[in-house]
């Protein structure tokens, strides 16, 4: 792999392992609950469900924007940073929905890390295509 997307390769794989376990958790409550389609009426389920859908909705263009503010050769402790704050509101969102009743703290700080990550790097790569 090129030294150049290095950070964001790292947490591509960290991300990915929490995506597994979020599926994991997905198909180990199906199974428990005999529930091979949609949710059942199931709350336990139904969180999951939602958990791993928002992970799904959220994630990949949050790592787009890493790579593309890695490819733009931004200093290694900012796109550390972004990667870790990814990686933690996405874990503070799993917790906070999956708890029931539900943590709302834990939701809405980790949407609020989210949003902001996806708007910061967005007004970044924009501020670095207009002064190209």
């Amino acid at each position: 792999m090129p030294a150049l997307v290095s950070i964001t390769g790292l947490y591509a794989a960290a991300l990915a392992l929490l995506y597994a376990a979020l599926a994991l958790w997905v198909v180990r409550l199906r199974v428990a609950l005999k529930q091979p389609l949609g949710d059942g009426g199931h709350t336990r389920l139904q969180r999951a469900v939602r958990v791993h859908g928002h992970f799904a909705e959220y994630v990949p263009l949050s790592l787009l924007l890493l790579l593309l503010l890695e490819l733009a050769r931004l200093p290694a402790a900012l796109l550390h940073g972004y990667g870790l704050l990814l990686l933690a509101s996405r874990a503070a969102h799993a917790i906070g929905v999956a708890r029931s009743p539900e943590h709302l703290g834990w939701r809405l700080a980790a949407m609020v890390m989210t949003c902001n990550l996806l708007a910061g790097a967005a007004a970044l790569l924009l501020w670095l295509w207009l002064r190209a």
